[in-house]
């Protein structure tokens, strides 16, 4: 099948369904899907964001403005709270974190009149460890990228065609992705994640991952990156500004980031 047999494949998904939200992060997958979805269904489409403290301040923003560019409506939903079965960390934490999140998504829905909910999954998302694909499944939620066989070398690719800024933007994950499983998560370590993050990203660095072990903080930099690491003077910054942040210790992982690195602990067990 050719990436247009894809395309006209998930056109033809949406237009089935008639109306349809779609879970928007504004990340690579759902904004490519929600532009999609906005051009075939037109005001028939929706785009709906849960604001909580799992999610980087950046991507929300990130979130406003593409849907903005879109030009799809776009509804906000505030979730402060971090239930307490996730906030305990489990290895199935995903899948918990995505019942709540999508129920939450789905009542707002509903209130829209609409009944079809979309999640940005693609093919890809099968080959790692996502324990959220369950609850989906469980909820109903259509994943139309999944169904047109879409890889995320595909999104990227049509994205660029679309238009669309977020066709190179880096891989991104909820903030409770780099505390290790058992760790309970709680509002303040997410903080400290979060301006960790914003504070490597102003320096240049794209692909990274600040990972929470307690009171040190392990930074992941793609193995192109890391050369902009080995700097006497850049390291004593990031050092100094994450210790300012809240943490005691500050280390890097030699070998770069890896998406999922600290699935490796299910692997060992």
């Amino acid at each position: 099948m050719t990436l247009q047999d894809k395309y006209e494949r998930l056109k033809a998904i949406i237009a089935n369904t008639g109306k349809a939200a779609v879970a928007f992060s504004g990340g690579v997958d759902s904004t490519f899907l929600s532009k999609v979805c906005h051009d075939v269904l037109q005001e028939n489409a929706i785009a709906i964001t849960l604001v909580s403290p799992m999610n980087a301040q950046s991507e929300m923003k990130d979130a406003e403005e593409m849907a903005q560019f879109i030009g799809i409506t776009h509804y906000m939903v505030q979730d402060g709270e971090i239930d307490d079965v996730v906030a305990a960390n489990p290895v199935d934490r995903c899948y918990h974190c995505k019942k709540i999140e999508f129920t939450n998504i789905l009542e707002k829905a509903r209130e829209c009149n609409i009944f079809t909910v979309f999640d940005g999954s693609n093919i890809d998302d099968l080959s790692d460890y996502r324990p959220g694909l369950k609850a989906l499944s469980e909820l109903k939620i259509v994943s139309p990228l999944r169904e047109a066989g879409l890889t995320k070398s595909d999104i990227r690719q049509l994205s660029k065609e679309l238009g669309l800024k977020t066709w190179d933007k880096p891989a991104f994950a909820c903030l409770a992705s780099r505390v290790p499983y058992g760790e309970k998560i709680t509002p303040l370590k997410l903080s400290k994640i979060d301006r960790s993050e914003d504070y490597l990203r102003s320096l240049g660095f794209v692909q990274f991952r600040v990972r929470s072990h307690g009171d040190m903080a392990r930074i992941e930099v793609s193995p192109t990156e890391r050369e902009k690491l080995f700097d006497a003077e850049k390291l004593d910054m990031i050092s100094q500004k994450l210790k300012s942040f809240g943490y005691l210790y500050v280390c890097m992982e030699l070998e770069g980031y890896k998406t999922g690195s600290l699935n490796r602990e299910i692997s060992k067990s």
